[in-house]
């Protein structure tokens, strides 16, 4: 059987929670790179596998997966080892989906309300309600952290490496108050410790805020 296709972006925080995914479970994949900004989610190509013509999507010699956080529980089922990052116990697995929404309906959803203006729509202003409606998801990752070291208890799930790629990209735009989270910010620590996250993850969450930065400048020169 061939390598795992996988479209993405590196600046795409979706992209890179699958990249850590694959990474955690050792899995190598054939990447093929997709440029939102040239419109080459949109061709007739990529439209016919995907109608969402969303990133990252994977096809698993012929399965097609999209939805980043369908394509990290798919892999982790498939071909993980053991059931640890995703477990198979009802409870815990419910717990783990629990914060994969979370991920979605708050942390994404919130940080690209707060970029997607700046990077697609000309906006040269950072608007600090948008910024504090994404800092409200900080005391709620400090409460998941309260007694444990991960979000779903001691054990990492694909649920870390999802929530870790999205805060990773908030860089100083929403910034964590060391006093008020320090186990978010000592979970953010761990994560960066993995052996493969500079790789998978910090090199493209720098890349998307170095983008986010250059994008400001140049709206404001326009305006």
């Amino acid at each position: 059987m061939g390598k795992i296709t996988l479209y993405y972006a590196i600046v795409s925080q979706p992209s890179r929670s699958v990249l850590l995914v694959g990474k955690a479970l050792g899995l190598d994949f054939d990447l093929k790179s997709v440029n939102l900004f040239n419109a080459e989610h949109l061709t007739p190509e990529f439209v016919k596998m995907n109608p969402q013509h969303t990133i990252p999507m994977i096809n698993d010699n012929g399965v097609v997966v999209y939805d980043s956080h369908a394509i990290a529980a798919y892999l982790a089922d498939k071909y993980g080892k053991d059931d640890k990052l995703y477990p198979r116990d009802l409870a815990k697995r419910a717990e783990v989906n629990a914060r994969l929404h979370f991920d979605t309906g708050f942390l994404f959803a919130r940080l690209r309300f707060l970029y997607e203006p700046i990077l697609y729509f000309g906006s040269g202003e950072v608007p600090q309600d948008k910024v504090e409606y994404l800092q409200k998801c900080w005391p709620l990752m400090e409460a998941f952290l309260e007694k444990t070291n991960y979000v779903c208890g001691d054990e990492m799930t694909i649920a870390d490496l999802c929530c870790v790629a999205t805060i990773s990209s908030v860089g100083h735009y929403a910034p964590i108050d060391p006093e008020k989270y320090p186990k978010l910010l000592a979970w953010l620590k761990r994560m960066a410790e993995l052996p493969y996250y500079n790789e998978a993850n910090g090199i493209g969450a720098e890349m998307l805020i170095q983008s986010v930065d250059d994008s400001l400048v140049k709206n404001k020169a326009k305006l």
